[in-house]
């Protein structure tokens, strides 16, 4: 005889209330890890009534020194409607993402080479945290769809155990945090980008455009 076991999910966005609620209106000093000002919207909005906020801007997936540049000013655009959140800075650097990269360049987006991706942001964010004394650290990338959110607070959960510090369980998305973060980031008039940043992801982007313009002239 044959059982099916269905596995119930992890519900990361009631986690992290309950993680806020057992701090008793006690605000603790929180790193967040931000892939871009317009996901960080709907995150600080949500966060800065119960901890500091500090955003560190980490993204060496962001492969085009253009880009990079142009959404850490974004960033720090965003930033000008928090005067109560600070901002940890980072020097383009590359070298670190094409590493975990390599061999695995012709991944479709959402494999193993995002996985790795998410891994070194958040390594490093909690690499930063403890360094620093913050009690807490977190990642606006579980904002997105796209994202894996499962992915995203199992890598933390390991890291708060190589670490001197605490993994924020979230889920930005639920409760409509995308759809609020995309309004946030029209309210500010903020650039925000059509791909994740790094070169591959491009690359796959690129080809899924033109699979569909030669479809499209294949049907007319």
């Amino acid at each position: 005889m044959c059982y099916t076991i269905h596995m119930q999910k992890e519900n990361y966005y009631l986690k992290m209330l309950a993680e806020i609620e057992s701090l008793h209106g006690k605000k603790m000093k929180l790193l967040l890890h931000s892939c871009c000002g317009p996901c960080s919207t709907h995150c600080i909005e949500m966060l800065r009534p119960h901890f500091d906020v500090t955003v560190l801007f980490y993204n060496p997936n962001i492969t085009e020194e253009a880009e990079y540049l142009k959404r850490k000013e974004t960033q720090l655009q965003c930033l000008q409607q928090y005067t109560d959140v600070s901002f940890m800075d980072c020097d383009y650097n590359t070298d670190v993402f094409f590493a975990i990269a390599k061999g695995r360049e012709g991944l479709k987006e959402g494999g193993a080479r995002c996985y790795l991706c998410y891994d070194l942001r958040i390594d490093y964010t909690a690499q930063m945290a403890e360094k620093n004394e913050y009690t807490y650290f977190c990642s606006t990338l579980s904002v997105s769809p796209h994202k894996n959110s499962a992915w995203i607070n199992k890598i933390g959960e390991k890291l708060q155990q190589k670490y001197a510090v605490k993994w924020l369980p979230s889920d930005f998305k639920k409760q409509n945090g995308y759809r609020t973060s995309v309004m946030l980031a029209q309210k500010q008039n903020l650039y925000r980008q059509n791909y994740c940043g790094c070169v591959y992801s491009n690359w796959q982007k690129n080809e899924n455009k033109e699979k569909e313009m030669q479809k499209k002239m294949l049907e007319e």
